[in-house]
């Protein structure tokens, strides 16, 4: 197993380690260690996909497992905000779109493997993630900042904040999953003519 594989399999073992410190207390420096790795284990997807590149390590594996390492580390943290009551329970559905997409997405992969090809993130997909990142950042922080950032003169907090930016997250979810629903047709459509 290569570097970069090493690292995406770490990001999946940082996993527990954020659940745990998100649900194990409420007090808030719990909820900043949960912070702390959630960032490193979002880096690790970054690092990888770098050395990946640039040392030549592009495996199939890699390119299986990275996605499903991204998908479970923002599944569980979206998971865990909603039993922290960090997303209201109004905002679940947000979640559900978000997870169901990405599972949906995931199973196109495993298809397109079996028969050959394989379906590389769009730019819109890479936004969605860094925006859904930034997002779940701010609602784990969300009880240590109550307004950081005005506009016309109101107070926004972090949770309302993050809820905005997990909102923006499903839309590019939504496009992005249509549109890797059209490219994986497209593929499959080819292999049948063949």
């Amino acid at each position: 197993m290569n570097l970069p594989n090493k690292i995406t399999l770490l990001r999946i073992f940082l996993i527990p380690l954020i659940v745990f410190f998100l649900l194990y207390s409420p007090k808030l420096s719990m909820h900043i260690v949960a912070a702390i790795i959630f960032v490193l284990a979002s880096l690790t997807d970054v690092i990888d996909g770098y050395i990946a590149r640039n040392k030549n390590q592009v495996t199939t594996l890699g390119k299986l497992l990275d996605p499903i390492a991204d998908k479970l580390l923002t599944s569980s943290a979206l998971i865990s905000l909603v039993a922290l009551r960090r997303i209201p329970l109004w905002a679940a559905w947000i979640v559900v779109i978000i997870i169901g997409r990405d599972f949906c997405i995931s199973g196109f992969r495993t298809i397109a493997a079996t028969q050959g090809f394989i379906i590389s993130a769009s730019n819109l997909a890479k936004y969605k993630t860094i925006v859904e990142i930034v997002a779940i950042l701010c609602l784990i922080l969300s009880d240590w900042q109550k307004d950081f950032l005005y506009i016309a003169g109101r107070g926004l907090g972090m949770k309302e904040f993050g809820l905005g930016l997990l909102f923006i997250a499903m839309m590019f979810a939504v496009i992005s999953g249509a549109e890797y629903f059209k490219s994986f047709w497209e593929k499959i459509d080819q292999n049948i003519g063949m």
